[in-house]
């Protein structure tokens, strides 16, 4: 996986972020998990960001590269890795798993974005390595 490096990442987030409370100030919260990443994916379309859902993450083992499965939610601009939940609550679990995303895939910005939230903010964190 190519990764670019983004020109400046909290611009980036921030378009990002507020695309989400667009998607959740418009839904609220409750809906699958599928139907918040279209609509996000959709906002993120409508301002001009290049978008990829589930993305493979290949894993490198013994100079190979193996396709097991792993697969980011949305990349954004080649630098922006999205890990969307749908979840009562954030769990240890979720964090490790966007982390873990993040360092096989080589990119180094994320954020974890819950939005079974009754505020959005509530439910984001962002992450870099």
């Amino acid at each position: 996986m190519k990764v670019e490096k983004p020109e400046n990442r909290d611009s980036l987030t921030e378009k990002v972020i507020g695309c989400a409370i667009e998607v959740h100030r418009i839904l609220g919260p409750g809906l699958l998990e599928s139907a918040y990443q279209r609509c996000l994916v959709f906002e993120l379309q409508k301002q001009g960001l290049h978008v990829e859902v589930e993305v493979p993450i290949p894993i490198e083992y013994k100079g190979e590269m193996l396709d097991c499965g792993y697969r980011a939610d949305i990349l954004v601009e080649r630098s922006l890795l999205l890990e969307l939940k749908a979840a009562e609550t954030i769990l240890p679990i979720h964090q490790a798993q966007v982390l873990t995303n993040m360092k096989i895939s080589g990119i180094h910005l994320g954020l974890l974005i819950n939005f079974h939230q009754t505020r959005l903010i509530d439910g984001l964190k962002r992450f870099i390595l």
